[in-house]
């Protein structure tokens, strides 16, 4: 019995040593969470227990360097890339929706004054339109978004090269009584201010430093005055001679500048130029702005001069000239191309304009040659 009895606490001892390393060995098989210290039966009750660990929050990053990037690789090819992107945003999509070449045939000058000259009136709304109603481009300076269009600043100045020829031949024959009268004050301030250069910005740098007026501003003045001299026209207060030689003045003024323009294409043809040439879409657009310009005047001028047009029966080489002015005027090719004529099978769009001003010369020289005739 005194056997029995003392062994019985050994096996207990034994049992409660084999439980303890049990334990010991699913502790360290478990990991311990970082953060958490203790022993005893605090450990234990972090092995059951698991709290969340909350996540790490990132470097905050500024705008910089989030359009930028951080390193000077990324910033040297990002900073690129946007600065080409803006340069074709700046240039080639606002420039573009800037560039404009109207060619209405229809076109119609808004607030023209009653009871005057219908061409006069035409005149004055081209110049409200070109430097008005849209935007006067031809003297944009080189930062401006327009600065490497050259196809509107073309045509607008040759258009206003149709409108200051008119002019003159207003101020020396129409708006006097046979030359022997004054010249109408309305008309010289209007001739004069429409010979102003194209190009002129608020800085003339060949005349010198100080601030000018632009040539939008000249040509508005100059428009102004065009309108005074035919609201009194209406009025009966300044002269407008419906003569058969003052019409005849005018057509051959208008073949004229038609004909310089002409000789100036040929020139350009006879020279040995590249199919995509730089000076031909030049000269194409000017002489779409002259023949589109001449295509409204005497247009208009068909109705100041109707009873003399159709005393002298010119009034189917009048339409003739409108139509072969309108084929010059509508001539709108993609790229102006400077083919080699009949040597080549790409166009030569300068030879097909050259043409349609060629016919609208002869057909006004022959307007010119029936009047003088019939006087």
């Amino acid at each position: 019995m005194m056997g029995v009895g003392k062994a019985a606490p050994r096996d207990e001892t034994r049992l409660s040593r084999v439980v303890v390393s049990n334990a010991l060995k699913k502790r360290r098989r478990r990991p311990r969470l970082r953060g958490i210290k203790g022993n005893g039966d605090q450990d234990m009750a972090n092995e059951v227990i698991v709290r969340p660990q909350l996540p790490v929050p990132s470097p905050r990053r500024s705008v910089p360097a989030l359009v930028f990037g951080t390193r000077p690789t990324t910033i040297a090819k990002r900073g690129t890339f946007y600065v080409v992107a803006l340069v074709v945003l700046y240039f080639g999509v606002i420039g573009n929706l800037m560039h404009r070449i109207d060619t209405d045939l229809d076109f119609v000058p808004v607030n023209a004054v009653e009871g005057g000259s219908h061409a006069v009136n035409m005149a004055a709304g081209l110049i409200k339109r070109e430097t008005v109603t849209h935007r006067w481009i031809a003297n944009d300076p080189a930062f401006y978004p327009t600065a490497f269009l050259d196809n509107t600043p073309n045509f607008q100045r040759g258009l206003m090269r149709a409108v200051s020829r008119f002019t003159i031949e207003l101020e020396d024959q129409v708006g006097r009584l046979r030359g022997s009268s004054a010249i109408d004050p309305d008309l010289e301030r209007a001739a004069g201010l429409l010979q102003f250069p194209t190009d002129v910005w608020f800085f003339n740098f060949e005349e010198g430093f100080l601030p000018v007026q632009p040539a939008d501003h000249q040509y508005r003045v100059a428009m102004r005055a065009l309108e005074a001299y035919n609201a009194r026209v209406a009025a009966g207060q300044a002269v407008f001679e419906t003569r058969a030689d003052a019409l005849a003045a005018i057509v051959q003024r208008i073949a004229s500048e038609l004909g310089a323009r002409a000789a100036l294409t040929d020139a350009h043809l006879r020279r040995d130029n590249f199919v995509l040439d730089f000076v031909a879409d030049d000269i194409f657009y000017f002489n779409k702005g002259v023949a589109y310009g001449n295509y409204l005047l005497i247009r208009e001028l068909g109705r100041d001069f109707a009873a003399l047009i159709e005393a002298q029966g010119l009034t189917s080489i009048w339409v003739q000239t409108l139509d072969s002015l309108r084929s010059a005027a509508l001539l709108r090719p993609a790229v102006v191309l400077n083919g080699g004529g009949d040597t080549s099978v790409l166009a030569n769009h300068l030879h097909m304009q050259g043409f349609y001003i060629k016919r609208a010369i002869l057909q006004l020289d022959e307007v010119a040659q029936v009047i003088r005739v019939q006087r």
